[in-house]
């Protein structure tokens, strides 16, 4: 009996190989051999300068251009960081900019990020919180893992913050390692311009199905008509459980927070040029579930309490709303925004 032949071929071998099998019946396996690869991350040094434009060859091209705005480029496209190089460009807005000339996001649309919006969409509140900070220009500490795999993202908290790192969506502002035990801590913030347009058109994609009563509801909030604002945040909320829900393990006791959490960041987007709008912060003796701290002088203050009706301790909803607003006024929730001098 003809024994197999085998004949290899080692193509780059420092690559790869390949190992071709014959055998008697003139059949033929390709099999292809990759040796242990090399895994490059953001923090890694290797390569650090290859991943992109540098600023200088970023100013270059737009002095060839006569394009004079670098400051403002810099706030769009800037941002990445590799190893110790910082001040990557992204190539592709900045080919994309340069010949079309104006400013918009070119690479944050390359793609659905339609993974990204679902885990954020149906995270944990304490993501949604992070988010908050986030579109807001703010950083957060995190101890994550760049080699992240996709089977960690459903229980691994820290996993969507690895994922958003590795596709670019977040930079490394410092980056530190536990000496005892060599775990990675991290201060991330969101890239650039570009990427926070991205979150605020996805954030505001999530409740576009439900534009008419949710905007109603802002405005009735906005005009004090409790009335109005009881109809359309009944009907909003009723509307909206299912986007913000748990995924594979949804709870009772978890929607309501995961609903009013995302809801939160919709207000954010609608409401960012008016309102600073946090969720779940420390105020008084406790945290309060919502605040919108107005940008000017002389508009009204607003604390939001969200309640679940108890059917055994609250004969109406009417005691449950009295016992939001003493919760409000014991737990001092106000103290910050009277202490500037405003109403709420």
């Amino acid at each position: 009996m003809e024994k197999n032949r085998v004949f290899t071929y080692k193509i780059e071998e420092s690559v790869y190989s390949v190992k071709i099998l014959i055998n008697k019946e003139k059949s033929t396996m390709i099999q292809v051999f990759i040796p242990h690869l090399e895994v490059v991350t953001s923090t890694s040094c290797k390569y650090e300068a290859s991943f992109g434009f540098t600023e200088k060859e970023v100013f270059a091209a737009m002095d060839e251009f006569g394009l004079t705005e670098k400051a403002e480029v810099r706030a769009w496209y800037d941002g990445f960081t590799f190893g110790n190089t910082h001040d990557i460009y992204n190539p592709w807005s900045i080919i994309n900019y340069l010949d079309k000339q104006r400013f918009a996001a070119y690479w944050a649309n390359t793609s659905s990020n339609s993974l990204v919006g679902k885990l954020i969409q149906e995270g944990t509140p304490e993501i949604k919180i992070v988010m908050e900070d986030l579109l807001q220009g703010k950083s957060f500490h995190a101890s994550i893992d760049e080699q992240i795999i996709f089977s960690q993202l459903n229980h691994n908290l820290h996993a969507i913050w690895s994922l958003l790192l590795a596709c670019g969506y977040l930079k490394v502002e410092t980056y530190t390692i536990d000496g005892n035990y060599g775990e990675c801590d991290y201060t991330l913030s969101l890239t650039n311009k570009e990427v926070r347009l991205m979150f605020r058109h996805m954030i505001d994609g999530w409740l576009a199905e439900y534009t008419p009563a949710y905007n109603a509801f802002i405005k009735a909030l906005l005009l004090d008509d409790k009335k109005a604002m009881n109809v359309y945040m009944n009907r909003t909320a009723l509307d909206t459980f299912s986007s913000f829900d748990a995924g594979n393990r949804p709870s009772e006791t978890a929607e309501p927070e995961r609903f009013y959490h995302g809801f939160v960041l919709g207000l954010m987007v609608d409401l960012a040029d008016r309102y600073r709008i946090t969720s779940n912060r420390e105020s008084g003796f406790g945290r309060y579930d919502v605040m919108l701290e107005p940008l000017k002088d002389g508009a009204p203050a607003f604390v939001l309490e969200f309640k679940v009706h108890d059917s055994e301790d609250e004969e109406t909803l009417a005691d449950t709303v009295t016992a939001a607003l003493r919760q409000i006024e014991e737990k001092a929730y106000g103290i910050l925004v009277f202490a500037d001098g405003r109403m709420i």
